[in-house]
């Protein structure tokens, strides 16, 4: 089959034939029909220092998948040949602490798809029942495809109170611009959304921000503190930025709440004392999605139409036409970007 594969420890990656996956008990087989593109490809795609700590090339690259189910394995219950699934990013061991209380999203010997395992960026895709989520098949395979990372935007945002706060989300990529249209959904008082693309901040005001900030050209601090001079409710930092980590610390009311998605390419410094502890801050860390319950509220946010993926995705590529994608992903001249063999 044809795949996107990491080969080496260095930027780049390989469009090549590798050995079609065989059946095994407990899995499915699927034929990929949309495939997405995550940050933490790029990362991978790019080689940078987080990367390069976590990522075991070779590999195949991508976990953002909706698939066809082909073939069943032995012991395999509730999946059945037909349906269309996608898949949890999170592999679990089903056996650790964290697992028997029931955060599987926090698994002590987790794996990671696409960065420990093989992943789907691939015609094929074998995937362990235990992780594959049975979409609805009202649901095009398209939109599908990008269930996972609302999850994480589903996971973040509803992570603590959203009606009536004021919000501010920094970074517009796809996870923060579905957070900002499920702030407005479950009724915000007020967005704020912060990015250094004009094009993504043109995709925020149509998923509905109310204020649009341009961070490289306007001081966030000082736009944000004139708006709400008694600081923001809540923050989402979804772009792994150091300096606006440290810039949302500065704004956000005492008592309020900084929820973090992104992840930083290196070390990141915070004034602890000052910042988070005299202020009384909830400090949130959010990795991946609660399973399988957040996947059931994002399902059930796309079938009711409270959220539309369709107004992420901008572009729809040939999976030959990865170098194009990975650089307009750097460039941030894009939405979610959706591939197909």
């Amino acid at each position: 089959m044809l795949a996107l594969v990491k080969e080496k420890r260095a930027p780049g990656a390989v469009l090549k034939q590798v050995e079609d996956p065989k059946i095994r008990p407990n899995h499915v087989l699927a034929k990929v029909r949309a495939t997405s593109i995550c940050g933490t490809d790029v990362h991978i795609y790019s080689w940078n220092k987080w990367a390069a700590t976590k990522a075991k090339p070779p590999k195949i690259m991508g976990h953002e998948f909706a698939a066809e189910v082909g073939e069943v394995g032995e012991n395999v219950t509730h999946i059945k040949k037909g349906d269309m699934i996608s898949g949890e990013t999170h592999i679990y061991c089903n056996t650790c602490y964290q697992c028997m209380i029931g955060n599987f999203h926090l698994c002590e010997k987790m794996k990671l798809r696409g960065v420990d395992t093989d992943g789907c960026f691939s015609e094929y895709v074998l995937i362990s029942e235990k992780t594959a989520w049975k979409n609805d098949m009202s649901i095009p395979a398209i939109v599908a495809s990008a269930q996972e990372p609302l999850g994480n935007a589903v996971h973040s945002v509803f992570a603590g109170e959203v009606t009536a706060q004021s919000i501010l989300v920094l970074g517009c990529g796809p996870i923060g611009l579905c957070a900002i249209a499920l702030c407005k959904s479950a009724g915000a008082e007020k967005v704020i959304a912060v990015d250094i693309s004009e094009y993504r901040l043109d995709l925020a005001a149509k998923m509905g921000a109310d204020i649009l900030i341009d961070g490289s050209k306007e001081d966030m601090r000082k736009e944000v503190s004139a708006i709400l001079p008694g600081g923001v409710d809540v923050i989402l930092e979804m772009s792994g930025s150091g300096k606006a980590l440290n810039d949302a610390l500065k704004v956000v009311r005492p008592g309020g709440r900084v929820t973090l998605l992104g992840l930083p390419s290196d070390k990141v410094t915070i004034d602890l004392s000052n910042d988070v502890i005299l202020k009384g801050l909830v400090l949130q860390g959010i990795f991946g999605r609660k399973i399988f319950a957040t996947w059931e509220l994002a399902s059930r946010l796309l079938r009711d139409g409270s959220i539309n993926l369709g107004k992420i995705i901008t572009h729809k590529l040939k999976i030959s036409d990865y170098e194009n994608a990975f650089e307009l992903m750097v460039e941030g001249k894009c939405g979610k970007i959706v591939m197909t063999f």
